[in-house]
């Protein structure tokens, strides 16, 4: 794979050069993840080069369009004009090309695709998502990055991953593949802090949206409350909510079999939208083919939790 050469013919229109230029697929594919995380150090490591070889490469690349094409920065790279334009024109080519490769020569879907996705859904459906995917497409690496949805929206922007499982406000939306129930959850059927006549709560950052569920669910029922507790981890939250010291928040899947969904003595909570975004207009064909995958097989999953409902 390394060693095939694309001839890229390149107009004034585009990129400031007549010549016909041959570029590395190779390259461009480094040239690729070096975009994505904005930093020499960090792609040399994921492609398995040292920080100069790889420089080098960017290098010659640069050399062969007759266009500098990134730029350095106290934090690392970022790319010039010229770099966003060969960017665009080089995620389409490598997707176009495994797209032919596996179309012309019946070959396995082979590449890299990283997901991102809330821990609340990673535990609750990937473990039967990826089984089905892995086991049919045994040669595409996963890489898996669990973050908020506040925190995926932004590496989504820097294409940092490919693709991401976020959650949505609206239920309803057009590009909602499945819906999920905010519950309450505590130690025990009653739990003794719900006669506190503050309301300990644990919850997660101040902009995620179960966060923001109950703390307008409890204004708008007028009931007292603090945020006693704040994790940023799903585990953080089960083990408060198991310490008995706090009521919480989490998605139906995600409650585990030991805790209580608790209803009685607290307002209702909303459903929310999952949904799933990409990086790019034109994913490649892996990351094409993930996203196909979850949209058909998450709405058919069972419920994953497991606690009982009072």
């Amino acid at each position: 794979m390394s060693g095939v050469k694309v001839q890229l013919i390149v107009f004034q229109s585009d990129i400031d050069k007549t010549d016909i230029a041959m570029l590395d697929l190779a390259l461009l594919k480094n040239f690729v993840i070096v975009a994505r995380t904005g930093s020499i150090s960090l792609a040399a490591a994921q492609v398995g080069r040292t920080q100069s070889a790889l420089s080098m490469q960017m290098q010659r690349l640069a050399e062969g369009v007759g266009q500098d094409l990134l730029q350095r920065t106290g934090a690392g790279v970022r790319l010039t004009a010229a770099g966003e334009r060969l960017l665009a024109h080089a995620e389409s080519l490598i997707a176009r090309h495994d797209e032919i490769l596996a179309d012309m020569g019946g070959a396995a879907l082979k590449g890299a695709v990283s997901l991102g996705c809330p821990e609340d859904y990673s535990i609750a459906f990937l473990p039967e998502l990826l089984r089905c995917f892995c086991a049919a497409h045994p040669e595409v690496e996963l890489r898996m990055v669990c973050a908020p949805t506040i925190g995926l929206k932004p590496l989504l922007q820097r294409r940092q991953i490919d693709l991401a499982l976020v959650s949505l406000p609206e239920p309803d939306h057009a590009d909602v593949i499945r819906e999920e129930d905010f519950v309450w959850v505590a130690d025990r059927p009653e739990p003794d802090v719900l006669a506190n006549p503050v309301l300990p709560l644990a919850l997660s950052a101040p902009m995620t949206l179960d966060h923001r569920a109950a703390c307008d669910a409890m204004a708008s029922a007028g009931r007292r409350y603090r945020v006693a507790f704040a994790s940023d981890s799903l585990a953080g939250l089960i083990a408060i909510a198991r310490s008995g010291h706090a009521v919480s928040v989490l998605t139906r899947t995600a409650v585990p079999p030991d805790l209580h969904i608790v209803t009685e003595g607290l307002p209702p909570l909303p459903t929310i939208g999952i949904a799933l975004e990409f990086a790019e207009h034109q994913p490649s064909s892996a990351a094409k083919a993930l996203g196909e995958h979850i949209r058909a097989v998450l709405p058919q999953l069972d419920d994953a939790g497991g606690a009982e409902r009072l």
